[in-house]
């Protein structure tokens, strides 16, 4: 497996530039970018500014890890606003091309909510009409997917949809395409479950792989902790990945980065994957 870093997990501002040149000197093998709505990597960028960012990563021989965005918490396939629900098509559409000019083969989507405690004044949509409608928003984007070669990847998230890997298992082959499936987050199963039964029911759906750790004493965000600080129990988690093959990213996504010194926490973060992944020794 490969050891990723999101650009998430670095002090807000830090540019592209400077966070390839710090998951460089941390040891990781890619760097995983978020989709913005505008910025350096936005809805904005065009074709030479793509290709300005694949070079920057080529020249520091430092893969793209995986795409994201946070623009789906905005702009949701499930809200009530039928403006919304194609804005948040039109982002996946976006997001696809960048992927593909990138050289990225999977995408982190989130396909809506039911609810979202985390976001003061979020709508809340009834489970069965947001089912509905993110099924009609992910089967309109399957065309789209396969002919851009790269992967629709839906993470589990905290919006009270798709609760179970059940769920998430029947959601994906709903869609009947090898491009449609999981971005397992493993910290956000945590809460009310298991991330190695996950990954062993979703199997070769996963696409790729998100780590953190979660502490369920803390509870809400407060749970979210350095990795091996919390209650993942990760050997389960690496024999499930490897029970099932999976042999991509996996992609540390440590939010919020620390109030002082918040570069330290991309090298603890390091040094804590290699131990997970079996690259160094532990003790002495």
């Amino acid at each position: 497996m490969k050891k990723g870093i999101n650009i998430w997990s670095f002090g807000e501002g830090t540019t592209i530039k400077t966070a390839i040149a710090t998951a460089k000197k941390a040891g990781y093998d890619g760097i995983e970018l978020s989709l913005n709505e505008t910025g350096e990597l936005s809805l904005e960028s065009t074709d030479s500014e793509l290709a300005e960012i694949k070079a920057r990563l080529e020249d520091a021989e430092l893969e793209l890890a995986g795409l994201a965005t946070g623009l789906y918490w905005d702009y949701a396939m499930t809200s009530e606003d039928a403006a919304k629900r194609t804005k948040a098509v039109d982002v996946c559409k976006k997001q696809l091309e960048s992927a593909a000019a990138l050289g990225v083969d999977a995408i982190l989507v989130i396909p809506g909510a039911v609810g979202v405690d985390f976001i003061p004044g979020s709508e809340v949509v009834d489970y069965d009409v947001a089912y509905d409608r993110a099924l009609e928003a992910i089967g309109s984007l399957v065309p789209f997917a396969e002919q851009a070669g790269v992967a629709i990847a839906i993470e589990n998230v905290w919006n009270k949809f798709l609760l179970s890997p059940l769920e998430l298992r029947g959601f994906i082959d709903s869609h009947q395409s090898a491009y449609v499936g999981s971005y397992f987050d493993v910290g956000n199963t945590v809460q009310n479950g298991y991330p190695e039964q996950w990954i062993r029911i979703l199997g070769d759906r996963i696409k790729k792989v998100h780590f953190k750790d979660y502490r369920r004493q803390a509870g809400g965000l407060h749970g979210f902790v350095d990795l091996l600080a919390g209650d993942v129990d990760y050997p389960a988690v690496m024999q499930a990945l490897r029970g099932i093959g999976y042999d991509n990213y996996v992609t540390a996504e440590m939010i919020p980065p620390y109030t002082h010194h918040s570069e330290q926490i991309i090298y603890n973060t390091s040094a804590s994957m290699d131990a997970i992944l079996g690259r160094t020794r532990t003790g002495a």
